[in-house]
């Protein structure tokens, strides 16, 4: 980063925490958004005549109020904001080293109102954790046969009387995965239609009684921490590089989708 950008940017952060303090307007998706796409812009590095490395890794740190209402909306965020990452490094041409990802975390010394946007150049692919959400509390779905049901010997147990007590296999090789019905009194449903066996994809939910399991990838990051790239230097893109690449699992439409059109 160079001199003049480290001006600008602590200018940024004195007028946008001046401003915070006076209105105590809270972060809104749509300046995430808009941030993280000046970061990428910031930060894109020239490598060589065909080649603009831009960062993959983001932190948005913002006040804790402000982060307990985004984290109301849910994984989906998140994977909107990755979305918003790979649009933008097409339409500039900028190369990513791996899959992006986009972390709302919240920071105490932040006044309600006030975002700041940390990234990193981080090589390989991100970590993808398949989990099974229910009731409030995230399950991790281990490679091989999950059951989910009341009996005390299932992986995920519920307390739902509609439920039987083996209900349902949740079944995960690490990449792919389905859902089989157990032969169930009640049955399992998607959409309000019931199977007896489904294909597990991003955001799908499936119904048992009165217990809804939404399954998800998100990534691990708690595993194990990604070195962080030292800043570089910005530059302007080339008019002749190459698309930027990236593996992140197809994000699933649930944010208004106008909302999100044009970002």
């Amino acid at each position: 980063m160079g001199i003049l950008d480290s001006v600008e940017r602590g200018l940024e952060r004195a007028v946008n925490g001046a401003f915070a303090r006076t209105f105590r307007s809270g972060v809104q998706p749509v300046e995430i958004a808009s941030a993280l796409k000046r970061e990428l812009d910031i930060s894109a590095v020239i490598v060589d005549r065909d080649r603009v490395l831009a960062p993959n890794r983001f932190v948005a740190r913002v006040a804790p109020k402000d982060a307990d209402r985004l984290r109301g909306l849910g994984d989906t965020l998140e994977q909107e904001l990755r979305g918003v990452v790979v649009k933008h490094a097409k339409r500039q041409n900028y190369q990513l080293l791996g899959d992006p990802d986009v972390e709302i975390r919240p920071d105490e010394g932040l006044t309600v109102g006030v975002l700041e946007i940390d990234s990193s150049r981080v090589e390989g692919a991100v970590d993808w954790i398949a989990v099974l959400d229910v009731d409030g509390t995230r399950h991790e779905l281990r490679r091989g046969t999950t059951t989910v049901g009341r009996g005390s010997d299932c992986g995920i147990r519920i307390t739902d009387n509609a439920a039987s007590r083996k209900h349902l296999e949740v079944i995960w090789d690490g990449s792919a995965g389905i859902a089989r019905d157990l032969g169930s009194t009640n049955g399992s449903k998607i959409n309000g239609e019931r199977f007896r066996e489904a294909a597990l994809a991003p955001g799908i939910v499936i119904t048992i009684g009165q217990t809804a399991l939404r399954f998800q990838l998100v990534p691990g990051r708690g595993r194990t921490a990604p070195p962080v790239a030292p800043p570089a230097r910005p530059g302007t893109p080339p008019t002749r590089a190459q698309p930027a690449q990236n593996s992140t699992p197809e994000i699933p439409p649930s944010i208004d989708q106008d909302f999100w059109r044009g970002l």
